[in-house]
C-alpha cells in the first residue's frame, strides 16, 4: 500500500457479488501463497478489507484507515451499475472516497459461472447517469472524481460515458486483446493458449503482448475520441462532462427495437442553480492531518531514523483512529517491507483508542494501550505487536470483560496481539499469519482464517471457525461448552499431545502473562498439566491436506 498511486475498495465484485474472488485451493501454488501471505494449496478469497463493510459508516472508516497508510495515494470506491447506485455514491462521496468507479454489467474476466454473467448488473449508461445526477442534485459532484469502466472499446464509447457524466475511463478487455488475449475464456482452468491467465511456465512463454501494443491502441481511442470533441465543440473533458443535451436519441430510436424505448430519465438533465460543478474541482477533506501521529514521529526521530531503542508515554481518546497506520507508512517508506528491529518503537497510550488502533502496523512497533479498544483492532497487521491490558489501579476481572470490539486482527498478516480480556465478535476472521492471545470471544470468530495463531483462554461464541482453511487455534475449554459453538464442518478438533505443539501454546500464554500479567494465564501456567487437557486443537483439514501435499513434494525433490 505505502507504494501505491490508487488503492481500490471493491463493494462489488465484478460478476460475482457475494460470491467473493475465490481462487480454489489447487490453484494457489507457492508463488501465489508467498504474494497472499497464505498457505500453499489452501483455498482463498478476496482480499480481507473488502469483507467486512456493513453500512456507510464503516466504508468511511476503511477510507480513513487507508488513507492513513498512504497520504498520498487516491482512495477509490468501486460500485456496480444497479437500479438506486446514485444513492450509493452520494454516501460514498460523503465517505471521503476521491473516486467512484460505477462499473457495468459487460466487462471482467470471462471465468465466471454462467448464472453470475446472467445477473451482474446493468450496462454502464444507466450506472453513470443516475450517479450523475443524484451527485449534482446533491452538490457532491465536485468532491469527487466520477470513473466508468465495462466493456468500453471506442472513442465513441468514452464521449458517450463523458456526456453522461464520467471523467475518467477504464479499459481491460480491449487492451488485453491488444496484448494478445484470443477470449478462450478458459482464464480459470490454467490452460491460456496465448500465455495471459495461466501460472504454467510453458504457457507463459506463448505471451508476445508488448507495451506498444496496448500504447498504439490507446492512441486510436485518443484519435477517436480527440474527432468527436471537435464536432461537438469541446476542447476539454471537463467542459464535456455531463452535457447530456448533445446526445441525439433519433438514429437509434429508428430502430423496430427501439420501438417505444423512452430515454428520457436516462438524457435528463438536472435542474440545480448556475455555477453548481458538474465534474471534480476539489479534493477531499480527510482530516488526516489532524492526526496525533505527527506528534509521535517528531518525538520518534532517533528510532525511525536511527534505530535506537525508545519508549514514549501518551494519552489516547476513542477519537483518534487508526493510530499506527501514518507511523507504520513512513518505516515502510524507509525500511520496506523488513521494517525495524523487533521493540525499536515502543508507544505506551492511556485511555480508550478509537477504531483501527494499530491498523496495518509494522515491524518494528510495540504499542500497548492500558485501557480499552474499539472495532478493528489490528487491521492488517503486519509484524507490530499490540498489547491490549486493564489498567493497572482497575478492579476488573479481565477475563469476565470486554477490553476490545469487534472484527480484531481482519486480514492480519504477521505480528503478535496480546488482549488481557475479551473481544467481541468476528476475532482474527481473515487472519493469515498473526499470533494472537485473548481471553474469550464473541461469535463467528476465526472465520475464513488462513494462517497464523489463535489461543483463546476463555468462552467462544456461535459459529466458530466457519470457513476456516489455514492457520492453529487453542481453545481453553475449561466448561466443556466448544463443540456446540464451533462449526465443525472441514475443522478437526483434536487434544494438544505433540511436544512442538505444547511448546508453541504454552510458549504464547507466557508470552501473554509476561505482556499483560493477566491472572487466567497465570492460574494456567501454575497448573500446567492440570490444565493442559482441557485444551482444544483446532486444525483446518484443508490445512492439514495442503501440509500433507507439501510434504509430498518436498520428498519428491529431494
Amino acid at each position: 500500500m505505502t507504494n501505491a498511486q490508487e488503492i481500490q475498495i471493491k463493494m462489488a465484485q465484478g460478476a460475482k457479488p457475494g460470491e467473493g474472488g475465490q481462487l480454489p485451493g489447487p490453484k494457489v501454488n507457492p508463488s501465489i501463497a508467498k504474494t497472499r501471505n497464505s498457505t500453499p494449496y489452501v483455498g482463498l478469497i478476496s482480499p480481507p478489507p473488502h469483507h467486512d463493510i456493513y453500512s456507510i459508516e464503516d466504508l468511511s472508516q476503511l477510507i480513513f484507515d487507508l488513507k492513513s497508510a498512504n497520504r498520498e495515494a487516491r482512495i477509490n470506491v468501486k460500485l456496480v451499475s444497479e437500479v438506486g447506485v446514485g444513492t450509493v455514491a452520494a454516501g460514498v462521496s460523503k465517505a471521503k472516497a476521491d473516486v467512484v468507479l460505477i462499473s457495468g454489467h459487460d466487462g471482467g474476466t470471462g471465468a465466471s459461472p454462467l448464472t453470475s454473467l446472467k445477473h451482474a448488473g446493468l450496462p454502464w449508461e444507466l450506472g453513470i447517469a443516475e450517479a450523475q445526477q443524484t451527485l449534482v442534485l446533491n452538490d457532491l459532484r465536485n468532491r469527487i472524481v466520477l470513473e466508468c469502466d465495462g466493456q468500453l472499446k471506442t472513442g465513441r464509447d468514452v464521449a458517450i460515458a463523458c456526456l453522461l457524466g464520467a471523467e475518467e475511463f477504464g479499459f481491460a478487455t480491449a487492451p488485453l486483446v491488444a496484448s494478445g488475449c484470443i477470449m478462450m475464456r478458459v482464464c480459470h482452468l490454467n490452460t491460456c493458449p496465448v500465455g495471459i491467465a495461466t501460472q504454467n511456465p510453458e504457457l507463459r512463454k506463448k505471451f508476445e503482448g508488448k507495451p506498444e501494443h496496448v500504447v498504439n491502441y490507446m492512441y486510436f481511442v485518443a484519435q477517436e475520441l480527440r474527432e468527436i470533441m471537435a464536432q461537438l465543440g469541446f476542447r476539454t473533458i471537463n467542459e464535456m462532462v455531463g452535457q447530456v443535451q448533445k446526445l441525439d436519441r433519433k438514429k437509434a430510436l429508428e430502430h423496430y427495437k427501439a420501438a417505444g424505448i423512452d430515454l428520457t430519465p436516462i438524457l435528463y438533465q438536472v435542474d440545480v442553480p448556475k455555477g453548481t460543478k458538474f465534474y471534480n474541482t476539489q479534493k477531499q477533506q480527510h482530516d488526516v492531518d489532524k492526526s496525533i501521529e505527527f506528534e509521535i514521529l517528531e518525538k520518534a526521530h532517533p528510532a525511525l531514523f536511527r534505530k535506537e531503542k525508545i519508549s514514549l508515554d501518551f494519552p489516547i481518546h476513542n477519537t483518534d483512529r487508526a493510530v499506527g497506520a501514518i507511523t507504520s507508512n513512513e518505516i515502510s517508506k524507509i525500511y520496506g517491507v523488513d521494517g525495524l528491529p523487533e521493540n525499536t518503537l515502543k508507544l505506551n497510550f492511556t485511555g480508550s483508542a478509537g477504531q483501527s488502533f494499530g491498523a496495518f502496523a509494522t515491524k518494528g512497533l510495540t504499542m500497548i494501550v492500558n485501557g480499552n479498544t474499539n472495532d478493528y483492532l489490528g487491521k492488517g497487521l503486519s509484524g507490530a505487536k499490540l498489547i491490549i491490558k486493564v489498567p493497572y489501579k482497575s478492579t476488573l476481572k479481565p477475563e469476565e470483560n470486554v477490553i476490545t470490539g469487534n472484527v480484531t486482527l481482519y486480514g492480519a498478516t504477521s505480528g503478535e496481539a496480546y488482549i488481557n480480556g475479551k473481544a467481541g465478535e468476528r476475532f482474527c476472521v481473515r487472519n493469515s499469519g498473526a499470533q494472537a492471545v485473548v481471553e474469550g470471544i464473541g461469535d463467528h470468530g476465526c472465520e475464513y482464517m488462513t494462517g497464523g495463531t489463535a489461543v483463546i483462554l476463555g468462552e467462544v461464541g456461535r459459529n466458530f471457525g466457519a470457513g476456516m482453511s489455514g492457520g492453529i487455534a487453542y481453545i481453553f475449554d475449561e466448561k466443556n461448552t466448544f463443540r456446540k459453538n464451533c462449526n465443525t464442518e472441514s475443522l478437526n478438533l483434536l487434544k494438544v499431545e505433540d511436544d512442538n505443539d505444547i511448546a508453541e501454546l504454552k510458549g504464547l500464554i507466557e508470552n501473554h502473562y509476561n505482556a499483560t500479567l493477566s491472572p487466567i494465564a497465570q492460574r494456567i501456567l501454575e497448573n500446567w498439566e492440570e490444565c493442559l487437557p482441557k485444551f482444544v486443537r483446532v486444525f483446518p483439514e484443508e490445512y492439514k491436506q495442503a501440509l500433507i501435499r507439501l510434504e509430498k513434494e518436498k520428498l519428491e525433490t529431494i
